[in-house]
């Protein structure tokens, strides 16, 4: 069924008025209305998308939104607003809840959390302070709390929601700093003098496949990239205990003073879970802040098969956690989660106009006092909606359905020779390339794999993930959708064999010095769009 608009919403909706198109009483008919052609224009698109995706490149439609007036006097119309995102959206977009949608860390979202959507935008609480979001901060505090305990986190433990992964792995680089520098220096040292001189030689010890936002967040807090120390993983691409017990000791050992320890509950390529038990003692014995990137593995904690492997993360300091991954909820919805909720000082500042400290003296729960975002969206709420309608268990269904999913996919691609495997999948990711041939040269093999990616994204059939692991290209398959079953990724796979055998084929037909083992190929790889 295609979208359908109806013509209620006349063309300029605030007419003579402008107060007329703000949200309010005399408002209402007309929120009504548009909200109602909203979800009847989402559910058309969803309907209509039979594709993961059509293929379109940045110049194909740079020039339709470069054309659009956004100064005209007489402004189109939410009808005709609509409308037009048919073209400029809608048709474009790349629709995470299809079946064949196996690439990046995005999953379908649950029907009531995008509704709760409506209710947090319409509302429009800020969860800054509570005299402008009042229950909201409560709903967000009791999620919090909820998550903390399914994490073993003790009582003390508090947190705050986040815009995601990056911006928690932000804010605890920054309580791992800001701890130790108030141990040493006293506290508030950084925040009124700024970094010491031996600050260039703080560092911080991440696996080497953990996520880019901590060397990020290094740069951003003043501490350089240098700061960073990646440790060796092991065969199943975990951080190895006794390689980062080695790389302290070196550290120290050149003068340079050990901070913190990132383990990654969930690597975003491969899905490996580090040994945060060892990590944790390791830090335990060193005196290092522990912090654990959980943006995917968070879903374990509602897992009703696999939550006891959460135990270990008793051990942590502070957690990322992306509801907006492995909880099914709409971008963005996140939070950091510490296991002493006094360390979350070290972002208070008070304001007079906003957070006095007499508020908090008389016990005014202002969330900004935990936060580095001042005005923030009440992003909690499609999380509490959706565990009011559907539940833990079932989200933790969903979670671990994307496992199974990627076990059975597993077992399929090892029946098959031309399948190069890295992982054994944890969770739901898979690191695998296709290999025709054993003689086809490392770079001749890099350029084919990219091509039947880029050919699967033009033709819509399916989008799937690339990264480069020793230098070389490999692809990617990250199942987050109870939707996709064992027969469409043989489907797929099956798909990726013919694909790959008619490119290497073509591309040798039309490469005759590529019949050479270990030849370099600089010749394009033709690859076939949809249409």
């Amino acid at each position: 069924m295609s979208m359908q608009l109806d013509g209620r919403v006349k063309a300029s909706t605030a007419g003579a008025d402008p107060a007329a198109a703000l949200i309010g009483r005399a408002g209402l008919a007309v929120f009504r209305q548009q909200a109602e052609q909203a979800v009847a224009a989402v559910a058309g698109a969803l309907e209509d998308a039979h594709r993961v995706f059509d293929g379109v490149g940045p110049a194909d439609i740079r020039g339709a939104i470069d054309a659009i007036d956004l100064d005209r006097e007489a402004p189109a119309g939410f009808t005709a607003a609509l409308t037009e995102l048919q073209s400029l959206y809608f048709r474009h977009a790349v629709y995470f809840h299809h079946p064949r949608y196996v690439a990046h860390l995005n999953c379908p979202v649950l029907s009531s959390a995008a509704a709760a959507e409506i209710i947090a935008a319409g509302i429009n609480s800020s969860l800054d302070t509570w005299d402008q979001s009042a229950g909201a901060t409560l709903i967000e505090q009791k999620l919090i709390g909820w998550t903390a305990s399914r994490a073993h986190l003790p009582g003390t433990a508090d947190g705050i929601f986040t815009s995601g992964g990056t911006q928690s792995n932000l804010m605890a680089l920054l309580l791992a700093r800001e701890q130790y520098a108030a141990r040493v220096y006293g506290a508030g040292h950084v925040q009124r003098y700024g970094l010491p001189a031996e600050a260039a030689r703080w560092r911080i010890f991440v696996s080497d496949i953990s996520h880019f936002s901590l060397a990020k967040a290094a740069a951003l807090l003043g501490l350089g990239h240098e700061a960073i120390v990646g440790v060796p993983v092991d065969e199943a691409w975990r951080m190895n205990p006794d390689a980062l017990a080695a790389a302290i000791a070196d550290a120290r050992a050149r003068g340079e003073i050990p901070l913190a320890i990132v383990a990654t509950f969930g690597t975003t390529d491969f899905g490996s879970v580090d040994d945060v038990e060892s990590a944790g003692r390791i830090a335990r014995e060193h005196g290092l802040w522990l912090h654990v990137d959980a943006a995917y593995g968070c879903g374990l904690m509602v897992s009703p098969t696999r939550a006891n492997r959460c135990a270990a993360l008793a051990a942590a300091d502070s957690i990322t956690v992306d509801y907006h991954k492995s909880f099914f909820q709409p971008v963005a919805c996140s939070a950091l989660l510490v296991a002493d909720g006094a360390t979350l000082a070290h972002v208070t500042h008070h304001a007079d106009y906003l957070n006095p400290k007499e508020a908090a003296a008389s016990g005014t729960p202002d969330q900004v006092n935990k936060s580095l975002q001042t005005t923030r969206r009440f992003d909690a709420l499609k999380l509490w909606v959706s565990l009011r309608t559907v539940g833990p268990d079932a989200i933790g269904r969903l979670f671990d359905a994307g496992i199974d999913l990627a076990r059975a996919t597993y077992r399929l691609m090892l029946a098959e020779p031309r399948f190069e495997l890295l992982n054994d999948p944890e969770l739901g990711a898979l690191v695998f390339r296709f290999r025709p041939s054993l003689a086809m040269a490392a770079d001749e093999l890099d350029g084919l794999n990219d091509a039947i990616r880029a050919e699967l994204a033009a033709s819509g059939d399916a989008m799937i993930a690339a990264t480069r692991v020793g230098g070389r290209r490999y692809l990617k398959f990250t199942l987050m959708n109870a939707q996709t079953t064992i027969a469409d990724m043989a489907e797929l796979l099956g798909l990726i064999v013919t694909t790959g055998q008619r490119l290497a084929q073509a591309h040798r037909a039309g490469c005759p010095a590529a019949s050479s083992a270990g030849a370099a190929i600089d010749e394009p790889w033709q690859v076939r769009r949809h249409g």
